[in-house]
């Protein structure tokens, strides 16, 4: 079995800062791409950021120069750091990340349980 678990949110105003992060657990071999995404309510999830094994990073734009991805490959764990929020970044985040199971042949798609980041005075 394979879970990722996502950590850090909270409460914060606007134009504060806060810090998320996801672990992946389990017998895994090997994981690519991991990334963030966000749902508000009654909205659809949207992605956030991605970061690949080497690096690279991928920001939507209603993020981009906020929000920093980052990742720890021999913790398996990604990281993000948020800045300069605002109310509209009010969500539910989730944790993806693509992985190969150990004992499997392809790498499969899995998603945290959400931590809940909210923007208000």
């Amino acid at each position: 079995q394979v879970h990722l678990v996502e950590s850090g949110g909270g409460l914060v105003q606007p134009g504060g800062s806060l810090s998320l992060s996801c672990v992946a657990s389990g017998r895994l071999l090997h994981i690519n791409t991991m990334s963030w995404y966000r749902q508000a309510p009654g909205s659809q999830r949207e992605f956030i950021a991605s970061i690949d094994g080497e690096g690279p990073a991928n920001y939507a734009d209603s993020v981009q120069g906020r929000f920093t991805i980052s990742r720890a490959n021999d913790k398996n764990t990604i990281y993000l750091q948020m800045s300069g929020l605002k109310p509209d970044d009010t969500a539910v985040y989730y944790c993806n990340a693509n992985i190969l199971p150990a004992g499997e042949m392809a790498f499969r798609n899995y998603w945290g349980q959400g931590t809940q980041v909210a923007v208000s005075q």
